[in-house]
């Protein structure tokens, strides 16, 4: 089975791109071929997975804009069964460019259909933007996490996200489904924290993941060292807990590997 999600908020610090390079590092520890789509012009997860963003490079903008395959633009990080097809400041002129493109609304789409099946998870790591190239991912994806933050404002702008996406689903994407919303950044000694998490359950309980992500030292201080998390320190919270979503979305998907049976 092939899957491509997209980690889509458009709320900005939510933890989207901490997602996107983690959980993929965690399905490839599992051993599942999978792909880091960086389709965010920050180039957060190009960086976090030890690439120089600044390098020139065929990006997911050449492929996108340019035509240049998909294929030509993938590169084999330092870690076994994990790719990525990386970003780049340029991606941010995507948006004017493409609006003259037909059909620039399954560009993306198009561009990784060739090679879907050679992975078994495509992760698309999306802009905090609902703009052309957020889109494009929805489009082409599967299914969509949303990372929500445990703060204040945790629940603002996820109405919005929740139409654009009902939105897609109707014109461009009807396959499209919500994986699930994951809760980020929490900590179980705020209270205002414990009060998001009963808030979303209350109204989002079916759509809502059991794995929680807390505030761990050892998250925040991977992606400077180029690393996931897993491979910083794999006996930490952060590891152990986007690990424990990378099984919950296999059982959830009826997908087992080897370290799932045991």
């Amino acid at each position: 089975m092939s899957k491509i999600i997209a980690i889509a908020n458009q709320k900005g610090g939510v933890g989207k791109t901490t997602t996107a390079v983690n959980l993929a590092a965690s399905f490839a520890a599992l051993e599942l071929n999978t792909l880091v789509i960086d389709a965010d012009p920050q180039a957060n997860a190009t960086s976090g997975l030890g690439l120089n963003p600044k390098q020139k490079r065929n990006t997911i903008y050449e492929c996108m804009v340019e035509n240049i395959a998909i294929r030509d633009c993938i590169i084999p990080t330092q870690f076994a069964y994990l790719d990525i097809v990386p970003s780049h400041i340029d991606l941010v002129g995507a948006e004017v460019e493409m609006i003259n493109i037909e059909e620039r609304e399954n560009r993306m789409k198009y561009a990784l259909s060739p090679i879907k099946q050679d992975y078994d998870f495509i992760i698309i790591d999306c802009s905090p933007s609902l703009g052309i190239v957020t889109i494009n991912a929805l489009t082409a994806a599967d299914s969509v996490i949303i990372p929500v933050q445990c703060e204040y404002f945790a629940l603002e702008g996820l109405g919005k996200l929740l139409s654009t996406i009902k939105i897609i689903q109707s014109r461009l994407n009807t396959s499209l489904t919500i994986e699930g919303i994951l809760l980020t950044m929490y900590d179980v000694r705020l209270r205002l924290c414990n009060e998001v998490v009963a808030q979303v359950n209350e109204h989002f309980k079916e759509m809502t993941f059991k794995s929680i992500i807390p505030r761990n030292t050892k998250i925040s201080e991977s992606p400077s060292h180029g690393l996931p998390v897993i491979a910083h320190d794999a006996t930490s919270k952060g590891a152990v807990s986007y690990l424990n979503l990378a099984r919950e979305i296999l059982q959830k998907n009826n997908i087992k590997v080897k370290e799932t049976q045991e």
